[in-house]
């Protein structure tokens, strides 16, 4: 029988705890590392790459949606699943465009943690079922395909920022003096932004750029 190894990464030692007894309990699963935070998961990626990383989003110093892309650097093949209490569909979005296999909720985790593992090292995506409703196939798999990448693919550097900074609600004077260019020029990024990603107002950009990772949802 294989044991697959997974990485625990939480800012609540008792919540590592907890996980790590119910995951123990699974004779084909092992917890071989636990951390604290984004940047102490990246450094244990770095001596050896798990089967899965099962990840919180609100941890100090790198959150998990920013962890997710960069654990993928270190380790490709690894999958990651979230476990949170966030019940947002926009963190849903942003997790699963950034690479993730799934999306779990800490209020499941006695009844759901398990399935929700073995359903992601068994290569599906698993979503909480209170998400999960009303959340067509098409959407899942346009997400996990990368199909949105290819309508931003095209961003220069500065687009980026910008669409950063007007997902981030600033205005485009206050733009215009942190990049140091004119407030046209700031206009001109922010409709070749809208052309490029399919977007119609800043509504959509602020949605869009939650999607692809750029900014994290308010609580």
């Amino acid at each position: 029988m294989s044991v697959r190894n997974i990485i625990l990464a939480d800012d609540h030692v008792l919540i590592r705890r907890g996980l790590k007894k119910i995951i123990d309990g699974d004779p084909t699963l092992k917890v071989i590392g636990d951390v604290n935070d984004g940047l102490e998961l990246l450094t244990m990626l770095q001596k050896c790459c798990p089967d899965l990383i099962l990840l919180d989003i609100s941890m100090p110093n790198l959150r998990g949606i920013e962890a997710i892309k960069e654990a993928k650097k270190l380790c490709p093949g690894v999958k990651v699943l979230i476990l949170t209490m966030h019940s947002s569909k926009d963190f849903l979005y942003s997790a699963l465009a950034s690479g993730a296999s799934g999306y779990a909720l800490k209020e499941d985790t006695d009844v759901e943690l398990l399935i929700a593992i073995n359903k992601c090292l068994d290569g599906e995506v698993y979503i909480s079922p209170v998400l999960a409703e009303g959340l067509s196939q098409k959407e899942i798999t346009s997400l996990r395909t990368g199909k949105q990448d290819a309508l931003d693919e095209d961003l220069t550097s500065r687009e980026k920022q910008v669409l950063i900074m007007v997902a981030e609600g600033k205005k485009s004077k206050d733009i215009a003096e942190l990049l140091l260019i004119s407030i046209r020029t700031v206009e001109h990024h922010r409709a070749n932004i809208m052309k490029k990603t399919q977007r119609k107002n800043t509504a959509e950009l602020i949605k869009y750029a939650i999607q692809k990772g750029y900014i994290l949802a308010p609580s």
